[in-house]
């Protein structure tokens, strides 16, 4: 549960003055810094009361522009209510005057701060605790945190007007105080009309790593993007082996195809000697279904129903 969740929630407007989160994130000062991304800086924002929330202030120079990030952040999170979703307690988008340079000329130029703040986590991002061998985090908690994202993911396309992420990867999802992941970071979502199964972009953003090879190379959008993102996951939190690729999607196919040839039964007993022959057959179904994921072959990609099906099998 998030730090002080419940008087965020109760106590917070949906819009929020941009001079109350700077006296909140001490006017977004470095030792309020939690981390910088794409889309801009996320910082501790502690209230009057002791409740912090997570207060992420976008850049000027994100890969896509903030007011496009705004619409699908503020419209589409406001009403994604999920025990797997990081939930939106407050957003701010004000215009104020700024002295700029431009040449050898000074002009007060209109500057709009756009804000967006969530629910906070103390554990951080899932990418902190899956690869750190000084973690211990077991199977056990793994598991429990393979079928969380995914029935947060099956939450997101089945519902009426199906969303899809697009952005999927570790550091987009955060651990409560139990270990329950939460998806976060919707800069890049697409909504999709009720029926909708595809749409094509020109432009394509996100972590090349992480992305499917036919958004990647033809700007092709389906849920079958996410499907392939969500195993990538389920392998990292599986083996404990990093993806390290986040710019070059041959190194991720790579790291796949190590995958594929090393984790047999023998790699698996070897790696988790803990585990009984119900544990050692999790792990194996867990391989199995992230390999199916990442198939180059969209259509052979399994839905995210029927992956929660053989995650509960």
């Amino acid at each position: 549960m998030a730090t002080g969740g419940n008087t965020v929630e109760s106590k917070l407007p949906a819009e929020l003055p941009l001079d109350f989160l700077k006296k909140i994130t001490n006017d977004f000062s470095d030792e309020r810094l939690l981390g910088t991304g794409a889309f801009g800086s996320v910082y501790k924002g502690i209230l009057e009361d002791g409740g912090v929330i997570a207060v992420k202030r976008l850049g000027e120079n994100s890969p896509v522009p903030s007011e496009k990030i705004f619409a699908n952040e503020v419209q589409n999170m406001m009403v994604l209510k999920n025990e797997n979703i990081v939930k939106m307690v407050g957003f701010c988008r004000e215009t104020h005057k700024k002295l700029v340079t431009i040449g050898n000329r000074h002009i007060n130029a209109n500057i709009t701060e756009t804000v967006l703040c969530y629910e906070y986590f103390q554990k951080g991002s899932l990418d902190k605790h899956i690869f750190d061998e000084s973690t211990t985090v077991d199977w056990e908690v793994r598991f429990k945190i393979i079928k969380g994202i995914s029935k947060g993911l099956q939450f997101l396309h089945n519902l009426p007007r199906p969303l899809r992420h697009l952005g999927l990867k570790p550091q987009n999802i955060l651990l409560d105080d139990n270990m329950a992941p939460k998806i976060a970071d919707f800069g890049f979502s697409r909504i999709f009309d009720q029926g909708q199964t595809r749409m094509k972009t020109g432009s394509v953003v996100g972590t090349v790593g992480y992305m499917a090879p036919e958004y990647m190379y033809h700007g092709e959008i389906s849920n079958r993007s996410d499907i392939y993102s969500l195993g990538l996951i389920i392998l990292e939190i599986t083996t404990r082996e990093k993806n390290s690729s986040s710019t070059d999607q041959k190194h991720a196919r790579e790291y796949i195809q190590g995958v594929t040839e090393n984790w047999n039964l023998e790699q698996i007993m070897v790696k988790y000697p803990e585990l009984d022959a119900d544990g050692i057959s999790q792990v194996e179904n867990c391989i199995r279904i992230g390999l199916q994921c990442v198939d180059i072959d969209q259509e052979s990609r399994p839905t995210i129903n029927e992956i929660v099906n053989m995650l509960n099998s």
